[in-house]
Order: C-alpha cells, then structure tokens, then sequence
C-alpha cells in the first residue's frame, strides 16, 4: 500500500507517497501519471518525477521507462521534473 504524505498532489492529481515509499510503490505511481489512470491526470512531468524517485529507490523499471519517457518531453518539463524531484526529496 502507498503511504500518503503531506506532499500535495499535483494539479488536479492524487497525492503523491510519502518518503517512506520503496521504489515499486513509486514506480506505480508514476505508471498511473503516465497512463492517466487511477485517478490520476494524465501528466509526464509528474510522471517523469515519480519515475526518476524510483529509480533513485532502486526500480529497473522506473530507469527504463523515465529513459523512454525523456525521449517524449520537451528538455524544459524533464529539467521541471527533475526539479520536482529535488523538492519531494528535500520535504522528506
């Protein structure tokens, strides 16, 4: 089960798993942005964020699919992402 934080979800999202999330309950999550399912809007900026945490948390997956999802951003929302993913990792 994800553990919610007090971390806000995105705009119009769900919200995100606190800093106690392995990198497979990231990895979800980031395949839910990804998809736009669960719930979730569809948004690969947030996505990008969820997949890169994982990866950081040891997923193989989130690593592949952040690399492909890179590939389909603007430089600007991966840079976005990135910082995203710097914020998450400084609440926690």
């Amino acid at each position: 089960m994800i553990d919610m934080l007090q971390t806000e979800a995105p705009e119009g999202g769900i919200p995100l798993p606190g800093p106690e999330s392995s990198g497979d309950e990231l990895f979800r999550m980031g395949l839910l942005y990804s998809t736009g399912q669960g719930g979730a809007p569809l948004d690969y900026v947030s996505a990008h964020m969820l997949f890169n945490l994982a990866a950081m948390r040891g997923s193989m997956e989130a690593r592949l699919y952040r690399k492909e999802l890179s590939s389909e951003m603007d430089p600007g929302d991966v840079a976005e992402a990135q910082r995203q993913a710097r914020e998450w990792l400084a609440q926690g």
